[in-house]
């Protein structure tokens, strides 16, 4: 089985979510197809057709959380030390601080699994384009990074583990 990389917050989103699903949704909705059973005739029930196809919604993604928690690989990038004391290099949960070379714009990102990415809040999936772009680079380097828009040229600023 492959293993999804998550970060702890990622890990501990997805419990939460999971908790909420069983113990709220799910009863929730069994209450809902109950009542909806008790209009009657179920074949032309419109309330008991939309409860068991949200049933269904809520089981799959019951199903989906408890495989990625079974297969997380949990990183947890504070607890990692720098045995050299050099530059550290972007990896799975570091906080990259990034300078545009065009616009001297500067952004901070953080790289983090598919289900807690939230671009708003510049926390990017590893799978993204930025990211693959990021990854095993240092402080001081400049990339290129093709994304759908065109090429983006970024110098590393600062490399976190936090």
């Amino acid at each position: 089985m492959d293993q999804t990389p998550m970060t702890p917050r990622g890990e501990e989103l997805l419990r939460k979510e999971l908790v909420r699903l069983k113990t709220v949704e799910r009863p929730r909705i069994v209450a809902a197809i109950a009542e909806a059973r008790s209009h009657g005739d179920l074949s032309e029930n419109a309330e008991y057709d939309a409860a068991k196809e949200e049933q269904g919604m809520c089981e799959a993604r019951i199903k989906d959380i408890e495989g990625k928690i079974a297969s997380a690989n949990v990183i947890d990038v504070t607890k990692l030390k720098n045995p050299t004391g050099g530059k550290l290099k972007v990896i799975f949960g570091s906080t990259v601080t990034l300078v545009d070379v065009d616009t001297d714009k500067e952004i901070t990102y953080k790289i983090v699994g598919e289900d807690e990415a939230d671009i708003d809040s510049n926390l990017i999936s590893y799978k993204t384009p930025i990211a693959k772009g990021l990854l095993g680079k240092q402080e001081e380097d400049e990339i290129e990074i093709k994304i759908p828009k065109g090429t983006i040229c970024y110098e590393v600023v600062k490399v976190e583990y936090i």
